[in-house]
This record gives C-alpha cells, sequence and structure tokens, in this order.
C-alpha cells in the first residue's frame, strides 16, 4: 500500500530525493504490518531513518511526532475504524 501521508517519494523532513529509505510509522510487536496495511509510512533519509542521534530509530522526538502524524492521517482515512483497538494505544 502506498503511504496515506505523502503522495511523493521525497524525505517527509528534509524533502531529498537521494538515499531514501522506507519507515513504518508503527513498528514492532505486530505494528509494521498493520502499519504498511493502512499506508503509515514515511520516506526517510538514512540520516533521518537509522542513524544516531536524528534517526527515528533513535531519537524519540522524532519518533513521537511522527508517530501523531500517523495517528491523526489514519484517523482522517480512516473514519470509520478504532485506531485504538487496532494499535492499542493513543499517540496523541
Amino acid at each position: 500500500m502506498k503511504s496515506i501521508i505523502q503522495s511523493e517519494k521525497q524525505c517527509y523532513i528534509t524533502g531529498r530525493t537521494d538515499c531514501l529509505e522506507e519507515h513504518h510509522i508503527f513498528y514492532g510487536q505486530g505494528r509494521r504490518a498493520i502499519s504498511e496495511r493502512y499506508g503509515l509510512k514515511v520516506w526517510l533519509t538514512h540520516k533521518y531513518h537509522n542513524e544516531p542521534p536524528y534517526g527515528v530509530h533513535f531519537n524519540e522526538d522524532s519518533r513521537r511526532a511522527l508517530e501523531r502524524i500517523g495517528q491523526e492521517a489514519f484517523e482522517k482515512q480512516y473514519p470509520e475504524l478504532d485506531f485504538m483497538k487496532i494499535f492499542g494505544r493513543n499517540y496523541l
């Protein structure tokens, strides 16, 4: 499934189009597959994806910001579904 958050293949944070990696906003404990199913993913450069200190896998503020954005996008795209039932937690 394509992302429901961005339509262009560019870093969600910087806008760059090189060195991109797909990031599933919710991951771990089966959430990666659910993120894929509902299009909750963004493109990030390697620096902002998986490198300390800026990468979302290391930077709690960046990770939490994307989780909030992901939940808001989900609730807008799928108003008939219960985010809390699917993901088990409120990120707002």
